[in-house]
């Protein structure tokens, strides 16, 4: 291929990309929209609402009928729902959680404004966001620089360092460093996220690991193609559908429930169980970033495994190489 070739197909390469870019991070915010969001019912009025509900946005949600107030706030705190509309006397009162997800509580807030027909309607946060950030714009940016730091690592590790063994030590203590130093400035500086710093910086860790680990390990089994795969799956996919700054069920459909099986998007559900739900519905995310974690070690193992095979048939093709040159001065002398 000729260099202006080569310079042609650079051009449309980059193009493209941007233009997958742009479908990948532009395509989920502008479809962002309520899709079988769960929601809590209760009260005299429930099935009224609840047809209200359906014929306004179909599919929007998943109302859920329960017996009381108390069991709507239970359902809530326990992040089995977003939030709650209570009937009984007077308007409609509507709980929310803000720091389960700013954006859906936003949009109930909305929905109580309809339902009471008074533009102050009576709302009740549970679980309120961090005042320093109420509408969790800087939680959702806050999520992209863990796995941006992490690719950078997982890159840098792979193409810098040579051994298995020293990407696995650069590995644990980039993860070490980075959960310390990022929950130090979002907790300690920004102030972000309420929570236990050690716990947050676990968190900051594993996410650190399993991000920047998943990298190098691919990269270690299929070479710099894996650095490519790790990027595709982390940035292009993981990222825009990760639901950190509205949810994963205000995501098209399907793609939320994606993201929830990726680092990112399990990230900022794991962030959020600890930060504001004391470890409620961690054990998902966490299992979910475990697994990326414990995949990242298998394909190192793999890596390594593939890595001595090649050494030692390597230096079994020169040992022959030498034994096959030595015979042939032999013969010369001979």
């Amino acid at each position: 291929m000729t260099t202006t070739r080569r310079a042609l197909a650079a051009g449309i390469a980059a193009a493209l990309m941007q233009a997958l870019m742009l479908i990948a991070f532009a395509w989920p915010a502008a479809n962002t929209a309520p899709r079988e969001l769960p929601l809590a019912v209760t009260g005299p009025q429930a099935a009224m609402v609840t047809g209200m509900l359906d014929e306004r946005q179909p599919g929007g949600f998943e109302t859920r009928t329960v017996a009381d107030e108390s069991a709507a706030r239970g359902a809530i705190t326990d992040r089995a729902v977003y939030g709650a509309i209570v009937t009984g006397d007077g308007p409609p009162r509507v709980l929310i959680a803000s720091g389960a997800s700013p954006a859906v509580a936003q949009l109930l807030t909305q929905m109580a404004q309809q339902l009471s027909g008074a533009p102050v309607a009576p709302v009740q946060d549970l679980v309120p966001a961090d005042p320093d950030d109420p509408r969790g714009v800087a939680f959702g940016v806050a999520v992209l620089p863990l796995v941006m730091s992490g690719l950078a690592a997982g890159v840098l590790l792979s193409l810098l360092v040579p051994s298995i063994g020293a990407k696995a030590l650069g590995l644990g203590a980039f993860a070490v460093t980075a959960g310390l130093l990022s929950m130090a400035i979002v907790q300690g500086w920004l102030s972000l996220l309420p929570g236990a710093y050690g716990e947050l910086a676990l968190v900051s860790g594993l996410v650190s690991f399993a991000v920047a680990g998943t990298v190098v390990g691919f990269s270690s089994v299929l070479g710099r193609a894996g650095i490519g795969v790790g990027a595709l799956l982390m940035l292009f996919i993981g990222n825009p559908f990760s639901g950190a700054t509205s949810a994963p069920e205000m995501l098209p459909a399907g793609w939320g429930a994606l993201g929830q099986l990726l680092p990112p998007g399990a990230a900022a559900s794991l962030l959020r169980a600890v930060a504001f739900f004391d470890g409620t519905g961690a054990s998902g995310p966490l299992v979910v970033l475990s697994a990326w974690a414990g995949l990242a070690v298998v394909l190192l193992v793999v890596g390594a495994i593939l890595g001595r095979r090649k050494g030692t048939s390597t230096h079994a093709g020169k040992h022959e190489a030498g034994a096959s040159d030595q015979n042939r001065e032999a013969a010369v002398v001979g």
